[in-house]
């Protein structure tokens, strides 16, 4: 894809029409990847070399608003998947500088694209970055992504 990956093409949809179904369809099969798609909302993820059939029901699937996800497939992922849960009551300090990089890496937008956006500097946003990875108690951003989707962030 000549403007970024899937992850990125999801992430600029779910900003645009949040209710649509998306069915990711990869040749990557790589967890930390999947839970992405996860975090950003996909309907469900299937492998390029899936049959006929199993694609055809997964399009029916997700196009009637329901996902793909199995246990199989999520207990692939649990480790990207593995945030620290937080209480209910504790608030993350995030400046509004930081919840807004949050939103954009939620949304899968690489670093040089939020710099972009925001109109900061790379390294601005490399900062944020850590910032806000720091304050979540988590390990890397997709996790953020994670943890924003599951508190209702993004």
């Amino acid at each position: 894809m000549p403007d970024g990956d899937g992850l990125d093409t999801l992430g600029r949809i779910r900003l645009d029409k949040p209710s649509l179904p998306i069915l990711m369809f990869s040749y990557v099969d790589n967890p930390p990847y999947v839970a992405r798609a996860v975090a950003l909302g996909a309907n469900g993820y299937l492998m390029k070399d899936c049959t006929r059939d199993e694609l055809l029901g997964a399009i029916k699937t997700a196009a009637a608003g329901e996902n793909l996800w199995t246990r199989e497939r999520l207990r692939r992922i649990t480790g990207a998947l593995a945030t620290p849960r937080l209480q209910t009551d504790v608030e993350v300090p995030l400046t509004e500088r930081e919840a807004q990089v949050m939103r954009h890496m939620a949304g899968g937008l690489t670093n040089k694209q939020i710099a972009a956006e925001l109109k900061i500097s790379y390294e601005t946003v490399k900062e944020h970055v850590q910032h806000v990875i720091r304050k979540v108690g988590v390990s890397d951003r997709t996790q953020v992504a994670v943890w924003a989707v599951r508190k209702g962030l993004v």
